[in-house]
């Protein structure tokens, strides 16, 4: 397991950090509430994580600040999996106490350097005086849940190029950035990572990027991947959340 390590500056303004946030706060309240609400800084260094941070566990969860992670779960050899990245609140040491029943496991990873802002009890009696910001907190839970759902509706496609094309459009309407050609993806995620996310094997996953490579459609570029022309079928016209950088 990959520990968690302090940083240097080992305590961060969140609402300086995540700016979303601190436009839910009054204006006039907005400047103090960025003085108040700090967090301690805890560093995650790429590989498995055991997700523990006691300190987090009688408050709200995690913030992340920026890095890349993935949850796995497995259920009798089927994998499926959750990309999460900036801006997730996370609470990666709850896990259902009836899991047994059905023999599942979980597993964490960190893909990229992360940083995460641990929202421990003290940072959850100082959200009493800001009550739009708490609002905020837990609309970000919910919006994980529906970009969970999201992706299980792109695995229930029958061809393994068509979950890709759309989990990859799925994920640029988050992370992607718009320049002349296409909206490029700055995330390197490997074939296996991909094969999870899509619920294929990684062999499948690697013909598919090559065919969609062929069409035009999906290019890897140094950073990640490059997409060209427009979200396929029912992914136009979804509505990301505040990190979307797709216009």
């Amino acid at each position: 397991m990959t520990p968690v390590r302090r940083t240097s500056a080992s305590v961060c303004h969140v609402l300086s950090e995540d700016s979303d946030l601190a436009e839910s706060v009054p204006q006039s309240r907005r400047e103090r509430a960025i003085r108040e609400c700090t967090a301690r800084v805890a560093e995650i260094s790429p590989g498995r994580w055991d997700g523990r941070e006691p300190t987090a566990a009688d408050g709200i969860g995690l913030l992340v600040l920026d890095g890349l992670l993935i949850r796995t779960v497995s259920v009798h050899g089927r994998r499926g999996a959750e990309l999460l990245g900036g801006g997730d609140v996370v609470l990666p040491w709850h896990e259902d106490p009836d899991h047994a029943a059905l023999g599942w496991t979980s597993e964490w990873r960190v893909l990229e350097p992360t940083r995460v802002a641990v929202l421990d009890e003290r940072f959850a009696r100082l959200l009493g005086r800001y009550p739009r910001l708490l609002g905020k907190l837990l609309a970000r839970v919910a919006q994980r849940a529906r970009l969970l759902t999201v992706n299980m509706a792109i695995v229930h496609q029958a061809r393994v190029d068509t979950r890709l094309h759309m989990l990859l459009w799925h994920l640029a309407g988050r992370f992607g950035r718009v320049r002349g050609d296409g909206v490029t993806l700055p995330i390197r995620l490997t074939h296996a990572v991909l094969a999870d996310l899509v619920a294929a094997r990684r062999p499948t996953v690697t013909t598919a990027l090559n065919d969609l490579n062929r069409q035009g459609l999906v290019q890897p570029v140094d950073e990640g991947f490059l997409l060209a022309g427009q979200p396929p079928g029912e992914l136009v016209g979804i509505t990301y959340g505040p990190h979307t950088q797709i216009s």
